[in-house]
């Protein structure tokens, strides 16, 4: 199938980034306009475009990015949880991330709680979005997203503009976890996008660590459940050496 990257381009922004549309339009062989666009981006058709992704059932067509988009070449570790996490589980993002920083880019998908908590704390950090490009959701981490764009690397599927759907979350966490050589999941619900990212690192070998939850905390008894299913226990701090 012959493309090329001004295509990909135009229909990305027609389809607001979804995947399954902008492929029937490449197999159709749509028309398509060159376009000077506002924002960097590459495309599946490039030498730029990360090994990473081809490994995916579902490679993205195109990464749209502000940033340092050398970061993609590095070895990353996903670190994810809970949007409303308990401060236990704050306390330890800080710790893991503190030990691990200056080994990996640590990869999280900018949302509040843990995935913010994990930026915040990295010297070198990668924010994977589930909307348009130049979208700051949630507002909260509005300050967080001019950081990472000037000092990280800010990526998404989605071109300008476009809003945070639900339908969007789990095909960013697909992108999480192609960048991660491992993932560590601090604190997550049994039922959560955690365990979306969990499933995408399953299917592509990637080792899981989880840190365990206390039995009274009955809202987040996700790690435990993944811990009694054969994920690596992390009980102190001198394991995470061992990622």
């Amino acid at each position: 199938m012959k493309i090329n990257r001004e295509a990909i381009l135009w229909y990305a922004i027609q389809y607001d980034g979804d995947w399954k549309k902008i492929g029937n339009a490449i197999k159709a062989h749509e028309n398509y306009s060159i376009i000077h666009y506002p924002y960097a981006y590459i495309t599946i058709m490039d030498d730029a475009y990360p090994d990473a992704f081809k490994r995916l059932r579902y490679p993205p067509w195109i990464i749209f990015y502000q940033g340092d988009i050398n970061l993609l070449k590095e070895k990353g570790v996903g670190i994810v949880g809970a949007r409303n996490c308990s401060t236990q589980a704050l306390q330890n993002t800080d710790r893991i991330v503190q030990r691990i920083q200056s080994k990996y880019v640590i990869v999280s998908g900018l949302a509040k709680g843990i995935d913010a908590r994990a930026h915040q704390n990295a010297t070198k950090t990668i924010g994977v979005l589930g909307c348009g490009i130049n979208v700051i959701y949630p507002k909260e981490n509005t300050y967080l997203f001019e950081r990472m764009k000037n000092n990280g690397l800010i990526i998404s599927e989605y071109p300008m503009h476009v809003k945070p759907l639900a339908y969007y979350f789990p095909w960013r966490n697909r992108l999480i976890a192609a960048l991660s050589d491992s993932l560590v999941v601090i604190e997550a619900a049994y039922k959560s996008g955690t365990m979306i990212t969990v499933n995408e690192c399953l299917e592509l070998s990637v080792p899981i660590y989880c840190v365990p939850t206390a039995f009274q905390d009955e809202k987040h008894q996700g790690c435990n459940y993944l811990i009694s299913n054969g994920a690596n226990i992390l009980v102190d701090i001198k394991d995470v050496d061992d990622i």
